[in-house]
Order: C-alpha cells, then structure tokens, then sequence
C-alpha cells in the first residue's frame, strides 16, 4: 500500500537545494522516496529560460550524493520537472513527491502519485502524433504505477516536454525531415498541445481517433480537463506525473476544476471545497498542501466582455502576464502566493481558462 507525501520548499535562487537537504537531515523525507521534484524557478519560462536546467542539476546532484549514485541513475528513476516563470506574487519554489509502501491495507480513497518517462523524441515528431502516441501510452503506464484503476479518479497530469532549437530544426532538415514549425518559441506550444492531447485521450476524454496532426493547436474544442503540460529546454524526452485519489495511506486528497478565464477563482474555490478545505485561512497553511493551475492569456483578446493587452504587448509575453494574474487569484484564495502556476495552456482546459487542482491534508 503506499503513502505519499507532498512537501512545498521555497527557493532564495535556482540551486538552492537547502530546503530539501534539511528535510533529509530531520528524516523527514527519505532520499530514496523522491518521485518527483516540481519546481517553478524565476526565469522568463521561454526558449531561453536556463534556470530550469540549473534548478535540475542542482536537486539531481543533491540526490545523487544522498543514494550515492550517478546523476543519469538518479534521472532514470526521479521526475525532475522545472517550470520556468514566477511572475507577480509567485513564489519560486520546489514540490516534493515522496512514495513509499507500507504495511496494511488502505481503508479510503487518498492521494496516489505514479510517474513514467517516454522515449527520446526526434525534432520532427515534436508536436505530431507520434509525440501523441507516446505520451498517450506514458499516461497509461504512470496511471499503472499510481494503482489508479479507473479514469475519473485521475485529476492532474503534470508532463515536462521538449521544445525545438535552431540546431534541431538545422538537424531534421539535413535529414530531409519537417518539422511542426520553424519557431523555436511556437514549438514550445505545439510540445506542450500534443501531450495535452494525449492525456485526453488516454483518459477517455476525447474518444480515438478525435485527435490527428491537423488539430494540434488548431482544433481548441479538443483538450483535457486535467492535464498540465510544459516545455523546456533541458530535456529531449516527456516526463510524466499522475496525481489521483486511489486505496492508499496518504493522509492527502486531491480534486480538480477547471477555470473558465483567468479570473476564475471559483473553480479554485471548488478544487479546494472537493479536496476537503473549506477556507478557513487560518489552517491553509497546515492543510493545503499545494494548488497547480495552467494559465492562458485569452486569445480572444477579452475577459468576460472587457478588452485585454496581453496578447498584444510587445515587452512582456501574453504567457508572462497570465502566470501573474493567475496567481494572484490563487494567491488571494488561499492567501498564500506559494503556488504552481504553468503558462501556456493549449488543449488544457477551454480557450483562455485552464485546469486547477488542489492537493488537502485530511482535517
């Protein structure tokens, strides 16, 4: 039977591992236990933003010394999932996934955690249905790996994807290949709609078939209600989180929604009601263990009936503005500004809104 465990470490810089070193120290965590490592770091969440690749090699190292392995050993079995961008009242910060098996029997539904890395992709099948198919069967095996059974009880999917370089697309047209675009940038999104997609179709949300090259990023009546995906540099390969209510010692719960704009803190009101906090301020901080939401800057250009800039400023991408708004309605849930807040939310959730799920500590 397992039991898993969430811890939130706020972060003074990218490889500031001391939060999770001292967990380790006090025996709170054992090294051993890590699943995953969720990490929002204050870079600028584009092409470019290396702090997700500084943050990775920092945690890895740590845990690598505390097993006393190589660092790719400790890849190989740790999700290490950075999500660049703390903009406005966000807090960087790292969320520890410990699982552990105990002895016993389960006698309730509680939080359930399983994890699964797809194969090396190719430039060229970045944003096709061949990334689709891989994720889409990653999903299943990390479903597997979470004991979650039935589909419902799943209620976020946090995938890390690649993204397209110059250099990758020089190298895929030197082989005779096309790639899903020539824009760096854009490729962020089309990695970030296929395994979005993918989630949905593993889960039973769109039906199979629904879903082939010409809808990805293109067809925003198809997406997940639940999948949370985002794109980075550091990585050739998905990695894959799959966060559920199933039989399990955890003294946590988890429930979702899914906002309808970027100001939809009644879908995070609801998230938090269905995971069992009633919001009562004073105990937040004891009882909710995490909020993670995507974020998107309507593409509309309006939030229910009034003009908005972001899609047009110049200075500050569409994707930065939504993460600061987005957290600050969190934020003003809760009132606590430590959450997780991924921009960039094709096929997740409606145009211009995006799934948020709550993760509460039993009362």
């Amino acid at each position: 039977m397992q039991h898993v465990e969430v811890h939130r470490i706020p972060m003074a810089a990218p490889d500031d591992t001391s939060g999770l070193a001292a967990l380790f120290e006090r025996g709170a965590i054992d090294p051993a236990d890590v699943v995953c490592l969720l990490g929002k770091t204050e870079g600028n969440g584009c092409v470019n933003d290396f702090t997700r690749g500084f943050a990775t090699s920092a945690y890895r190292a740590l845990l690598a010394s505390r097993l006393r392995l190589a660092p790719e050993e400790v890849a190989a079995r740790v999700l290490f999932i950075m999500s660049g961008g703390t903009e406005g009242v966000m807090t960087p910060h790292m969320t520890v996934f410990s699982r552990r098996e105990t002895a016993g029997r389960a006698a309730r539904q509680a939080l359930a955690a399983g994890s699964a890395h797809t194969r090396p992709f190719l430039p060229e099948e970045l944003g096709t249905l061949a990334q689709v198919a891989a994720v889409e069967a990653g999903v299943r095996s990390a479903m597997a790996s979470a004991g979650i059974a039935d589909a419902a009880d799943v209620h976020f999917v946090q995938i890390k994807c690649p993204l397209l370089t110059a250099e990758a697309i020089l190298d895929a047209e030197r082989r005779g290949h096309r790639v899903a675009t020539t824009s760096t940038y854009a490729s962020m999104g089309y990695s970030r709609g296929a395994s979005a997609l993918a989630v949905a179709l593993a889960l039973g949300e769109l039906a199979p078939g629904a879903v082939d090259d010409a809808a990805i990023c293109k067809r925003w009546d198809l997406y997940s209600r639940v999948a949370s995906t985002s794109a980075g540099i550091e990585l050739r390969s998905c990695e894959i989180l799959v966060l559920g209510n199933a039989p399990s010692a955890s003294d946590l719960v988890i429930a979702h929604d899914v906002m309808k704009d970027a100001i939809d803190a009644a879908a995070v009101r609801r998230a938090l009601e269905g995971a069992g906090w009633r919001g009562g301020r004073e105990d937040a901080a004891e009882r909710v263990a995490g909020v993670f939401a995507k974020a998107e800057a309507s593409p509309s250009g309006v939030i229910r009936g009034r003009r908005h800039t972001m899609i047009d400023d110049s200075d500050i991408n569409h994707t930065r503005h939504a993460r600061a708004a987005v957290s600050a309605v969190i934020a003003s849930v809760t009132g606590d500004p430590m959450v997780y807040v991924s921009g960039g939310a094709e096929h997740q959730g409606p145009s211009g809104g995006g799934p948020v799920a709550a993760i509460v500590r039993t009362a």
